[in-house]
This record gives structure tokens, sequence and C-alpha cells, in this order.
């Protein structure tokens, strides 16, 4: 049953990859020269792109197919736990970087706004130069408060650069600020990882001493039971960790 799972994974992989154009070559008689793989590079696109719990959904089920045909059904659970795990986890990583990266993008976009405003180049000018180029889209709160800028400018004369300039030292001190709660909140992160290792770490060992602790914990009852309630322990201890370190970045 596992097998037929996954050559239906496979056969929807190659449906997919298959041009529009393709369904009407084969009813034409006509065959194509070769494999578009535009399909399967548009769905790993959506895929990447989509939210957090997409990818990491895919690859349990993946891990858990393979692992099943295997080792059954116990492996097949904690194969797709720790697989959903981990991509969840490099997917989470993949973005807190990309959003940092706007910032900063962001924080040099509002310099040179400043730069130009510092020049003499009229405020209303300014602005609609940051809007047609799409400036400053990489933060919410920065957009929303050199927004407010714009209009204290218009209709009242305040020294645009002057905000501006408050603002971005601002969002930079804060930055700081949150590099250095991330430095603190390290600690927690290494802890939660090496709890991660552990259990392998014992595994091995059980090895080491003549044993097989890996045909205990996949086909017998007791067995199955340790190696389920240790994986509900392991991301519970893994998402607390995670939480710690969210709260002292916020």
């Amino acid at each position: 049953m596992t097998w037929l799972l996954v050559t239906s994974l496979v056969a929807g992989m190659f449906l997919v990859a298959r041009p529009e154009g393709g369904a009407r070559d084969r009813l034409t008689g006509r065959r194509s020269a070769r494999l578009d793989l535009t399909g399967v590079r548009r769905v790993l696109t959506a895929v990447q792109a989509g939210p957090v719990w997409r990818p990491a959904i895919g690859a349990a089920v993946l891990a858990g197919l393979g692992a099943g045909s295997v080792g059954g059904p116990v492996a097949a659970v904690v194969a797709g736990a720790y697989a959903g795990l981990g991509i969840h986890e490099w997917k989470r990583l993949d973005q807190r970087k990309r959003a940092t990266t706007r910032r900063m993008t962001t924080l040099d976009e509002l310099t040179s706004l400043v730069a130009d405003l510092r020049a003499g180049i009229p405020a209303a000018v300014v602005a609609d130069t940051a809007a047609s180029e799409a400036r400053l889209a990489g933060d919410e709160r920065i957009q929303r408060l050199t927004v407010a800028v714009w209009r204290l400018a218009e209709h009242t004369g305040a020294p645009a650069a002057d905000l501006l300039e408050r603002i971005e030292s601002d969002a930079r001190e804060t930055g700081r600020l949150a590099k250095k709660a991330g430095a603190q909140a390290a600690g927690a992160q290494v802890t939660a990882g090496l709890l991660a290792v552990l259990p392998f770490a014992g595994i091995g060992a059980g090895y080491v001493l003549g044993g097989d602790p890996m045909d205990v914990l996949l086909h017998t009852p007791g067995g199955a039971a340790c190696a389920i309630g240790a994986l509900v322990l392991q991301c519970c201890g893994l998402k607390w960790a995670q939480r710690i370190g969210e709260r002292v970045l916020r």
C-alpha cells in the first residue's frame, strides 16, 4: 500500500510537470521533444513562498512514507515529525532573515530620503518619488510613520528631514537592542538544540552496549509508547524554547 502511494505521488509530479499543450500533443499524435519542468518549478515556488506550515507538511508526508515503508508505522510517525519540525524551523529562520534584510534596506532608503530633503528637494517631490518607486515597502511600521510625516509636512510645514531622521535613528536603535536580546536568548536556543540531539546519542549508546534499541522502539508496544511519548515531549520542549526566544526579540 505504501509503495502504491509513493508511485502515485511520483506519477502526480510527472503529470504536473507536463506542459498544458502536452495533452493536446498526445491527442493529435504529436510528441514533445523534451519534458517541460515549468509546472514542477511553479509548484515548488508556490510551496516555498507559501505559509510556514506548507513545506513542513509536505516534508513530513514524504519522510513518513519513506520511513514507514522500511520501519513501519512508528518509524513513519517519528520521521514525519522530525522532517516537519526541521523544515518548519528552517523556513521560520529564513523568513526572519528575509525580514531583517528588508528592514535594513528600508532604513537605507530612509537615509536616502533624508539626504534628498537636506539637499533642498521639496518634501512633496520626495514623497511622490518614494511612492512611485515603491520605496520603504519593507517595513510596514516605518512606512506608516513616513506617510504621517508627509502629511504633517504638507499641512503644517514641519521639517520632514528632521522627522524622518528621528524615525531612522529610533528604528536603528531598536534593531541594535533586538540583536542584543537575541544574543542573550541564544543560550536557550543552544540548549534546545542539544536536547534535540540527546535521543540519538542514547540510541547510539544502546548499540554500543550490544542492544538493538531501534528494534525495541519500532516493533514493540512498550518501545513504541516510549518513542511517541518522547517525541511529544521533545516537540513541546522545542516549541517552548522557541516561544521564549520570540518573546525576548519582541
